[in-house]
């Protein structure tokens, strides 16, 4: 017979800080038992300050404010073509922004907010493009 501490574990995680706020990666998809090759994250930014700033090539990502308030910007990179959204947290939403879409979070309230985010790939570094807003 197991014992129930043999079946849970823990798993450190970094919590990466900057001038802007800070981010936390809360699943990266090479957890033991993780089947999925996907990522959840969780990123705060400071009052006037923004987060993302780039685009995917084959990246999918949901996000959702909990916190705060943020324009999000968003273009598609084939046709230039600019949308933007108001978000507030007390009145949550979650918005998908396929890849090929550069999207920036820029904190337009006057706390921190935080955003929790879902993507469909593990980070891939050579898969995140800057994009100059």
């Amino acid at each position: 017979m197991s014992n129930l501490n043999d079946k849970i574990y823990s798993i450190k995680r970094d919590l990466l800080q900057d001038s802007r706020g800070w981010f936390l990666k809360v699943i990266n998809g090479t957890e033991p038992h993780n089947r999925l090759e996907c990522e959840v994250y969780i990123t705060s930014a400071k009052p006037g300050e923004s987060k993302g700033g780039h685009y995917h090539l084959v990246a999918n990502e949901w996000f959702t404010l909990v916190k705060g308030k943020a324009l999000l910007t968003t273009i598609d990179i084939s046709s230039k073509e600019k949308a933007e959204f108001s978000l507030n947290s007390d009145e949550p939403e979650t918005l998908y922004i396929p890849a090929g879409i550069a999207h920036n979070f820029y904190n337009s309230g006057d706390t921190d907010f935080i955003l929790i985010a879902f993507t469909n790939v593990k980070y891939d570094p050579s898969d995140t493009i800057s994009y100059n807003f």
